[in-house]
């Protein structure tokens, strides 16, 4: 059997040497060395450098459909050549250009040509035809707006101004989502990165598989529980069904679930990791960004809403269990203080993490790069289930997140393009008039279309694409409906990530399908009755800001008492069970009832109406969790009667 051919050795020490630098510089730009070493260098210049790293790692080591190559051709190695050479020139003398730049001279032409070219061409390669598609079309509507009848008519621009300012201008590729992806993710995903080296990721799953195997439906549980865990700092819902899927989707299919139930449980379970602080994929640095506001206001607000997506998941699967006579799964005899005497040591970064972010106010990335120090000391210094951090693996780790890094800043550069095409054009401003007067002061025909299209919209993109993308093109309308800025931002990146799960093009569903070998597209239709809640939770947080800690104690601990009996009555009402096999009169029932109960003050229900649905939901419950205990009695006392019987008569 021939064995698989692998880059050259040469170009994977040279992607290597580009990998480190990326990391390198972004530690180093963090800790301000070159301002405290008496120079001066340009926030554009410090990303065109990590551009320039992120485009020549794409054009040596991917193909042209995006797989790992097995050798580097002519033509990919030359425009790797050609990007890293303009693009460290426009970091050299970016101030000089920029100075220049109203008289267009020809270097702006040629950095603006090779960078729309070269990350049009990656993003192709890296995030699909989707995202291609979408920029191209806000590129070519650029150099015909002018003649766009109606309200979308723009500003006229040349292919040679379109390329200079697309590709080379401060507001455009150089602008926020590229600075944040550069200067702050990079950071957390090599904080991730050292992480699971060091074991964290084993001690995730043992710590879920500890705290929740032992219960009903344990092995579902775990897949929760660990993906939550695993996904709140990893950036993409695909690598977390991956990663997390291997282990918990083989432990889910021996515990009794179905393949199709198994690989909805773990995608929608890993979805839910993207919208759960403290990283949130990278969303909540740049959702503070866009709304200028502090990171801290962006983790709190998110928080409930994460809460009440794992609650309904967290639920489903213990009623699936029930109904489906699921027991617990194996533990190999963990228990929780076991794996924590075990694995304490991984609590030191996260606690540094956490109080960096939320007690001592520090700004996000001067919290990674302590929770990594720490990372690295305890992970010298303690193993996990023989994993160890050393001097080796550390220079693997930093390539890792380096490497793992390149299609999210494609993504952020070409979600600038859109960016500067929407203010150069005047676009952003035309398709928010556009939207207002299409559902005129109707709020819900908003917040319905808007979930449409920023489902559609998301198909196929990672976290933070889809989140600059949204933000851009549909926050605006949604803000100027009078919503509240940063439920309008939450609202938009929930129903982003629910193309996640949402057919035709359900990543991380149809990436659980490979692990359980089902039909895809079932999976994804699985996925979407698992995570049934994640697509009216936007509309209770909007409706009911103070779902986002925006409201009075009184008024939180109403919109949370509401939502939960709502959504756990309508889990039961779509599963069928709760405390026994439900007949479909009392399933419409539950239905009916949680939906009136869930917070919705849009639709002008009185808050009374919410209140007695709520309770009338608890009562049906209750009568249920008691005639359903009384029938186990009464068989248990009909079985010891038989037994007692057939004894006497032996």
């Amino acid at each position: 059997m021939k064995q698989e051919q692998k880059l050259n050795p040469a170009v994977n020490r040279l992607i290597a040497l580009f990998a480190g630098l990326m990391c390198a510089a972004c530690v180093l730009w963090n800790l301000e060395v070159p301002t405290r070493i008496g120079i001066s260098v340009l926030s554009q210049q410090y990303m065109a450098l990590q551009l320039a790293m992120a485009l020549a790692i794409t054009y040596l080591r991917f193909g042209l459909r995006g797989e790992a190559k097995k050798r580097v051709g002519i033509l990919d190695g030359a425009i790797a050549a050609v990007v890293l050479a303009v693009l460290l020139y426009a970091a050299w003398d970016y101030s000089w250009l920029l100075k220049e730049q109203a008289y267009r001279p020809w270097q702006i032409t040629l950095v603006g040509a090779v960078v729309t070219v070269t990350v049009m061409e990656g993003i192709r390669r890296r995030a699909g035809w989707m995202l291609f598609s979408i920029v191209a079309v806000f590129l070519v509507y650029a150099l015909v707006a002018d003649q766009v009848p109606g309200r979308l008519i723009g500003k006229e621009l040349s292919p040679i101004r379109l390329v200079q300012y697309v590709g080379f201008d401060p507001n455009a590729v150089f602008s926020m989502p590229l600075a944040v992806g550069t200067i702050i993710v990079l950071l957390f995903v090599l904080f991730g990165q050292l992480l699971f080296a060091a074991g964290g990721g084993a001690f995730f799953t043992d710590l879920a598989m500890a705290a929740t195997g032992k219960s009903r439906g344990g092995s579902a549980k775990i897949s929760v529980v660990g993906s939550a865990l695993f996904g709140s700092i990893s950036g993409s819902a695909v690598s977390n069904v991956v990663t997390t899927g291997i282990i918990t989707i083989p432990l889910m299919q021996r515990g009794g679930y179905s393949k199709r139930d198994a690989g909805a449980i773990e995608a929608v379970a890993s979805t839910g990791g993207q919208l759960t602080p403290p990283i949130m994929g990278a969303a909540a640095f740049l959702m503070a960004e866009f709304l200028d506001i502090p990171y801290m206001a962006v983790a709190a607000a998110a928080l409930l809403p994460a809460l009440l997506y794992y609650l309904s998941v967290f639920v489903q699967v213990d009623l699936i269990a029930g109904r489906d006579n699921i027991t617990a799964s194996e533990t190999d005899g963990l228990t929780v203080g076991q794996v924590l005497a075990e694995g304490w040591h991984f609590i030191v970064p996260f606690a540094i993490l956490l109080g960096g972010l939320f007690w001592w106010r520090l700004d996000p990335q001067d919290a990674a790069i302590l929770s990594s120090v720490a990372i690295i000391l305890v992970g010298f210094l303690r193993g996990y289930r023989g994993q160890r951090l050393s001097l080796r693996s550390l220079g693997k780790v930093t390539v890792d997140a380096a490497t793992s890094m390149v299609d999210l800043i494609l993504v952020v550069a070409a979600a600038g393009f859109v960016i500067g095409i929407l203010n150069i054009t005047g676009l952003g401003f035309a398709l928010t008039l556009v939207l207002i007067d299409a559902v005129g002061s109707n709020v819900i025909a908003l917040l319905l279309i808007s979930a449409v299209i920023c489902t559609i919209l998301g198909m196929g993109m990672p976290t933070s694409g889809v989140y600059v993308l949204l933000a851009a093109l549909v926050g605006p309308s949604l803000v100027h409906a009078g919503i509240q800025p940063i439920a309008a931002h939450l609202f938009i990146l929930y129903f982003g990530m629910m193309s996640m799960i949402t057919p035709p093009v359900a990543l991380a569903a149809f990436a659980a399908a490979t692990i359980t070998k089902d039909n895809p597209l079932s999976t994804g239709l699985a996925s979407m009755r698992v995570g049934w809640a994640a697509f009216i939770i936007p509309f209770i947080f909007v409706a009911s800001p103070a779902i986002l800690l925006n409201g009075s104690w009184l008024e939180i601990l109403s919109a949370v008492v509401l939502s939960l009996i709502g959504i756990t009555a309508v889990t039961a009402g779509i599963v069928g069970y709760w405390g026994r096999k439900l007949r479909m009169a009392a399933r419409i029932t539950l239905v009916g009832l949680g939906t009136l109960a869930l917070p919705l003050g849009f639709l002008s229900i009185p808050d009374i109406a919410h209140w007695i649905a709520a309770l009338s939901a608890v009562a049906i419950a209750l009568f249920l969790s008691v005639s359903a205990r009384a029938e186990l009695v009464s068989e248990k006392q009909l079985v010891e009667g038989k037994q007692s019987i057939t004894g006497r008569t032996l």
